[in-house]
């Protein structure tokens, strides 16, 4: 594995351990905040496979771009498509007065994100 996509997948379990705190949290759980590193984490993995095949990828937080850059490697990958839209949604709309994520809702990201998580680590061959 290169060294890059290394980096990248150490930022993403970062922020999957970041995610996982914030559900586990007995005082004050910060959903929101569960919403934002699950989707972060995705987006890191995402871009770990990017830079593992080589496929130049801009500077975006959206998944739906970096999915697409992903899907002639992975078209199985697909069938995350509107999820990670309402991924993408959710961790932005949470950082900004008007929105909040409630515990239904963060633990649907972070179950998202583990699924994501899992499948694109054994993609990458990375071991548990």
């Amino acid at each position: 594995m290169k060294q890059l996509t290394q980096e990248w997948v150490t930022k993403a379990e970062g922020d999957f351990t970041s995610a996982g705190r914030e559900l586990r949290a007995v005082e004050a759980p910060n959903f929101d905040a569960a919403c934002f590193h699950s989707q972060q984490c995705v987006e890191k993995y995402f871009k770990a496979c990017l830079c593992e095949a080589n496929i130049s990828f801009t500077k975006t937080h959206d998944l739906r771009l970096l999915l697409n850059l992903l899907l002639p490697l992975e078209p199985g990958w697909q069938q995350w498509r509107d999820s990670l839209i309402d991924m993408t949604t959710a961790a932005v709309e949470v950082r900004y007065p008007g929105f909040s994520a409630n515990r239904e809702i963060a633990e649907e990201m972070y179950k998202l994100c583990a699924e994501v998580r899992q499948t694109v680590r054994q993609s990458l061959g990375v071991t548990l």
